[in-house]
């Protein structure tokens, strides 16, 4: 017999069953990590018995490495890398386009925030699904931010330099997500939430083609700040 969706559509209950499962692993990953966290809680939350882990994933690592390729996909679905930017855009576009899309996947507040979450813990602890997921997304990722700051600084996406300025785009938009307590305490009139996403997005795209253009022995094309629509008011 299938079940009704949230949708109104029908559902098999075994998809019902994994989707739950999928939901509420991801809870328990985002909050304590792949080693603090157990099926025993995991299904818990789910509502299901653990032989269900063991029917649909196998093991708790297997389990881990889909909850991080479901999450790394809705993250994605809802905030593509470049948000829509036309691919004859300026790569200064792009680069605002890139970073607005990182920052929004960082204050989302709703579940799409436990990517992030699972990446930070991946960073200083990483696990073997890190290496399937660098494959699948990461690695294009910063493929992309290559090229595009390759084409800003007019060089080649393999020289040291364009993976230099990659490191401090990145580092840039991660310090709202590592950092972020801390700033709160030192700077609580600060906001760090969704509705500062266009301001801070601006200050790192401006901050950083202003850096740009005083490389040593760049070349580099002079470019007008780029600002968001609200911004520009």
């Amino acid at each position: 017999m299938n079940l009704k969706s949230a949708d109104g559509s029908e559902t098999d209950p075994q998809d019902e069953t994994r989707r739950q499962i999928l939901e509420a692993a991801g809870e328990v990953f985002a909050e304590v990590g792949f080693g603090h966290a157990t099926v025993r809680e995991i299904c818990r939350r789910a509502g299901a018995n653990i032989a269900a882990v063991n029917y649909h994933f196998g093991d708790k690592e297997t389990l881990y490495v889909e909850v991080l390729r479901h999450s790394q996909q809705q993250a994605f679905k809802k905030y593509p890398p470049l948000l829509g930017v036309a691919d004859d855009a300026r790569p200064e576009e792009k680069l605002r386009a890139f970073v607005r899309s990182f920052l929004l996947r960082i204050f989302d507040d709703g579940p799409i925030n436990r990517f992030g979450r699972m990446m930070s813990r991946e960073m200083v602890e990483p696990t073997g699904a890190l290496d399937a997921l660098l494959k699948e997304r990461l690695r294009p990722m910063a493929g992309l931010l290559r090229s595009i700051m390759a084409e800003i600084l007019g060089r080649s996406p393999d020289d040291e330099q364009v993976r230099l300025c990659v490191f401090s785009i990145v580092s840039q938009c991660v310090f709202y997500h590592h950092c972020r307590t801390m700033i709160s305490r030192l700077f609580p009139e600060q906001r760090l939430d969704a509705s500062a996403v266009d301001y801070l997005a601006d200050h790192i795209t401006n901050f950083s083609l202003a850096a740009l253009k005083h490389l040593p022995a760049a070349k580099i094309r002079r470019s007008k700040p780029v600002r968001s629509a609200a911004g520009s008011r």
